[in-house]
């Protein structure tokens, strides 16, 4: 069957949805989405930041829908059009979401790890506002360790409950999910039981926002100053395939092969992503793919790079090396330091 999006048409299989027809299209149609991992069986539905306009349901009912609908989660049909980014309405209604996910989400770009690949960082910078109109006091939790790897920071989620559904449909035993209602909701463990299960570091990787680090890569360097290589090794508990990143020889963490979605292709074990950390444990592929706009591709290894000459006017910098002796008094003896009364 045939949808069309943004005017753009293309041929469906029946059960896709309409954020999986926008993603066969890519480029600006694709809406945005926090909470629906396609990896994952019944996510979506949550975040409703992939909010789209129906101006025609199908071929046999032409009525357009009068809501904006979840795409996500809602089936296309035959003959289906929809407005995506074509849409001020839909504009209108993600800078709502995007300010509301805003409310209680902490400043802690500058301090947090997932500062450069974070989904609600691009989502607020092409959605978000300058200015807060909230001026009630936010939430507050105090971190959390769930594991001897992992640390909650609750203050930085947005309750998108990937981790609930990496828990429940990779490993036998749930020990954490979303206690109490309305704006009292927090991801925790239950009698603060510790997750130790073999697989419970996807978390990480599935989690769209900091609220879940790696206390092993924990403030150890930004994103962006890492170079990322994928890599395998022969692994008996997973597939043995991720991306290393490594700053010079060292390799500083490990995660999961992602697209261009931010979704890993394939879910990987502690033992590699917590304990393989030298470079003979690895073989290297070669550099990752990067997205085109993304804050680590402004440290791309993988192209030539043009020296950069500036050019100045005769007689600027005249006087620069002087006044950096200035500002080093050790350059300067110390007589020179006093004043003469």
């Amino acid at each position: 069957m045939k949808v069309t999006i943004d005017g753009q048409e293309i041929e469906v299989e029946a059960g896709t949805t309409i954020l999986q027809a926008a993603r066969m299209i890519g480029g600006d149609v694709v809406p945005p989405a926090m909470c629906y991992y396609s990896k994952l069986k019944g996510s979506g539905g949550k975040c409703r930041c992939c909010l789209v306009d129906v101006t025609k349901g199908s071929d046999a009912d032409p009525r357009p829908m009068p809501k904006l609908m979840a795409s996500c989660v809602t089936g296309c049909q035959d003959g289906m059009e929809i407005a995506s980014k074509a849409s001020p309405r839909v504009q209108e209604a993600r800078k709502a979401v995007t300010e509301f996910l805003l409310i209680n989400h902490p400043l802690d770009c500058p301090i947090c790890d997932q500062a450069g690949e974070c989904d609600l960082q691009n989502l607020s910078f092409e959605h978000g506002k300058s200015v807060s109109r909230f001026i009630e006091e936010k939430r507050t939790f105090e971190p959390e360790d769930i594991g001897p790897n992992i640390q909650l920071h609750m203050n930085r989620c947005i309750l998108c409950q990937r981790c609930v559904q990496v828990a429940d449909q990779l490993t036998d035993n749930r020990v954490h999910g979303v206690l109490d209602r309305g704006d009292h909701a927090n991801i925790s463990t239950c009698i603060s039981k510790a997750i130790d299960n073999e697989f419970s570091g996807n978390m990480i990787d599935v989690c769209p926002v900091g609220a879940l680090t790696d206390k092993t890569f924990r403030f150890k360097s930004r994103v962006w100053f890492n170079k990322p290589y994928n890599a395998h090794r022969d692994c008996d508990k997973c597939c043995g395939k991720t991306t290393v990143w490594m700053f010079g020889n060292e390799i500083q963490r490990v995660t999961g092969r992602k697209d261009e979605y931010h979704e890993v292709e394939e879910f990987i074990c502690n033992t590699c992503r917590f304990d393989k950390k030298e470079v003979t444990d690895w073989v290297i592929e070669g550099p990752r793919e990067f997205e085109k706009d993304s804050v680590i591709n402004q440290n791309n290894y993988t192209r030539p790079l043009e020296k950069v000459e500036i050019n100045t006017e005769k007689n600027i910098l005249l006087g620069r090396d002087q006044d950096r002796k200035k500002i080093s008094m050790a350059a300067i003896p110390l007589d020179t330091n006093t004043q003469k009364s």
